[in-house]
């Protein structure tokens, strides 16, 4: 760790402006976002004293290395800016609300040519609208098949759609008229989308127009002697109120409205949102997040608001292109539907005038952010604020102690394994494969005891004859050695390609999005599946490659820990936090690279040619075929056309070109 003394900007150099402020590890990753009025003030105010800081904020300034700014012209640039960048770093020490995603949504896929409605449950998708969420499944069942006879787009899986465009037949839905049957051409492609966006802006609150046109056509139809038109209306009719009746009004007035209500102890914050559209309650969602010790209240309602509807501006945008035919840029400068007039909350923000500035011009009117004192939005955000309490309650009953048991695993490794810090970053290292062919490995990276998928990675093992590795002991020297010398090469600054025919980067971090690149964060401990051989092997790989990093192995029958060159292995307790750590790293390990095995043994029966050269992955087969368009245009490539095509460096292309063009030797 740094020592915040050697990083430390002259307060002179320290602009006074508002701005925006970024600290980095010793690896150029950024691991802190914050925002000021004053830069100079605030960011001073982090090199005091380490023992006046809270320890969350003293750890984070004896983890960074350096400290940068960006300064701009107003506190509302200096909140887009902030969410903008804490989105694009995903800094470790900054608050985000983990929303509840155990509940089911009515979701529809905007994102589409022809969209989708379904159930969905999970992480939110980009271009998707979710409405909801409700509390059974049974409940969002019923809602649909009531929508389905007034909105009757379709809801069936892409499989399925595509068999029913490739037969020239609707299914079941589509006979029964419960589908409008866009694959077949029964309704044209444009007029089902505009189907889905109605369909979006009932379930958003915007009701009465629909029941009242019903209407009109159910007494025209009858006024014509058209009984069966009238009686189809009449249904439909009927599907809207049921619908209708499990929404009940809270705002008789017909408001829409966005109600927060933040529920804060001394180590966590629950957040609960209803989303009023028409009086009626049309979305709940919940979040909750560790508190740091030196955000207020009014701090963190104003980090949900940010976050909330940033996230739902960016989402309408996406929309809004799809549905006209503009350019990006006009888009994103376009005025958002995604914001009420009416935005309740129990706590102010911290900067009520600027954020009230900032949902404004997202919304492109005016915007009535304040709190509640009497009538119906009192009391319904005293309902709101129970469910908060009620979350953050449930919250710590299924997650006490996970934190703390979480960094006394790392402790505890640190302890047995006589490590000389608790090891923040651990990769792991699996083989698989069948019978020694289709060999494949996996690297799966826990950060903080907590896996972070978004760095796993899978090898696929060559051999020195590219046919595989003899073993799994050499399969796992090569997949240490193409690991880290990749690690070194971006250390080092090298410039190039590696072995796999991938650039090196100009430096370990990329300047474009401050994350490290492709292997350029060196671990803390590297695990490896296996025993006493296994471990030795990989420690003299590193070794041989100059890499000072303790390796360990987890052995399945005992779950022993090997350490390189000790005939003796480290017992931990069974029930160990420690030990519970690195068994969850090896299965997941396994699991990550059995998956990728399985799907490269189920490919091996349809191989294309491109699979035989040497270092020739598929996403760099898809790139070459989607530039060159055919097999038979990449053997008629010269190595140097080859190389246009991005990951296919100048090696990789002349091995490319030599696979189709072998050298005839003279006699």
């Amino acid at each position: 760790m740094a020592d915040p003394v050697t990083y430390r900007p002259k307060t002179s150099e320290i602009p006074t402006e508002p701005g925006v402020y970024r600290f980095r590890d010793e690896q150029g990753r950024v691991i802190y976002v914050g925002k000021a009025k004053n830069l100079r003030n605030r960011l001073t105010s982090y090199f005091q004293d380490p023992a006046n800081l809270h320890p969350r904020t003293q750890n984070m300034v004896f983890s960074a290395a350096s400290v940068q700014w960006t300064v701009v012209a107003n506190e509302v640039e200096a909140l887009t800016l902030e969410y903008s960048w804490i989105k694009q770093y995903d800094p470790r020490f900054n608050v985000m609300y983990r929303d509840d995603k155990s509940y089911p949504y009515l979701a529809v896929s905007m994102n589409e040519e022809i969209p989708r409605m379904q159930i969905m449950r999970g992480a939110r998708k980009k271009g998707v609208r979710y409405f909801g969420p409700y509390s059974q499944v049974w409940a969002i069942r019923d809602t649909v098949d009531q929508l389905q006879k007034v909105f009757p787009i379709r809801t069936c899986s892409a499989g399925v759609l595509r068999r029913a465009q490739l037969q020239g037949r609707p299914c079941l839905l589509g006979y029964i008229e419960r589908c409008s049957a866009p694959c077949v051409g029964n309704i044209s492609v444009q007029d089902h989308y505009d189907l889905a966006d109605q369909l979006c802006q009932f379930m958003a609150g915007k009701t009465g127009p629909y029941t009242r046109e019903l209407r009109a056509q159910m007494k025209e139809a009858a006024a014509k002697l058209d009984f069966e038109k009238a009686a189809k209306l009449r249904d439909s009719l009927a599907a809207i109120d049921k619908v209708l009746e499990q929404n009940a009004v809270v705002l008789g007035d017909g408001t829409d409205a966005d109600v927060f209500a933040q529920v804060v102890d001394e180590l966590e914050a629950a957040v609960q949102v209803f989303h009023v559209r028409g009086g009626r309650i049309r979305g709940v969602r919940g979040w909750v997040v560790d508190r740091p010790g030196d955000a207020t209240e009014a701090d963190l309602m104003q980090k949900i608001l940010q976050q909330v509807y940033a996230e739902a501006a960016e989402v309408d945008h996406t929309v809004r292109e799809r549905e006209q035919a503009v350019s990006v840029d006009d888009v994103v400068h376009a005025p958002t539907s995604a914001i009420p007039r009416e935005v309740l909350v129990s706590t102010l923000p911290s900067n009520v005038r600027a954020v009230r500035q900032w949902l404004e011009q997202l919304r492109g009117a005016k915007v009535d952010l304040r709190i509640p004192q009497r009538g119906e939005k009192r009391a319904l955000m005293e309902t709101v604020t129970n469910n908060a309490e009620h979350a953050l309650s449930l919250h710590k009953t299924r997650r006490a102690g996970d934190l703390t048991q979480r960094s006394q695993a790392l402790e505890e490794l640190a302890e047995y394994l006589d490590l000389p810090a608790a090891p923040l970053r651990v990769e792991c290292y699996d083989v698989s494969h069948t019978m020694g062919t289709n060999q494949v490995a996996s690297m799966v990276v826990f950060e903080d005891g907590a896996p972070r998928k978004s760095d796993y990675r899978h090898f696929t093992i060559r051999g020195e004859d590219g046919e595989g590795a003899t073993d799994d002991t050499a399969a796992m020297r090569e997949v240490l050695t193409r690991r880290f010398k990749r690690l070194l090469a971006e250390e080092a600054g090298r410039e190039g390609y590696d072995e796999d025919g991938i650039a090196l980067a100009s430096g370990p971090v990329d300047p474009n999005t401050g994350r490290p690149r492709r292997f350029s964060y060196r671990p803390d401990l590297v695990v490896v599946d296996g025993g006493l051989p296994q471990v030795n092997a990989a420690a003299d790989t590193l070794q041989d490659l100059g890499v000072d990093i303790p390796v360990i192995g987890l052995a399945k029958r005992l779950e022993e820990i090997w350490i390189p060159e000790d005939h003796f292995p480290v017992i931990m307790p069974r029930t160990s936090p420690g030990l519970y750590l690195l068994q969850h790293l090896r299965d997941e390990s396994h699991r990550f690279a059995i998956s990728h095995h399985r799907k490269k043994r189920g490919k091996s029966m349809t191989r294309s040619v491109l699979d035989d050269i040497p270092g020739l992955g598929p996403a760099r087969q898809h790139a070459l075929l989607k530039e060159f368009k055919s097999v038979k245009k990449i053997k008629a490539a010269t190595a140097e056309e080859l190389t246009v095509v991005e990951g296919v460096g100048p090696a990789l292309a002349q091995a490319i070109y030599d696979h189709f063009h072998p050298r005839v030797d003279a006699e």
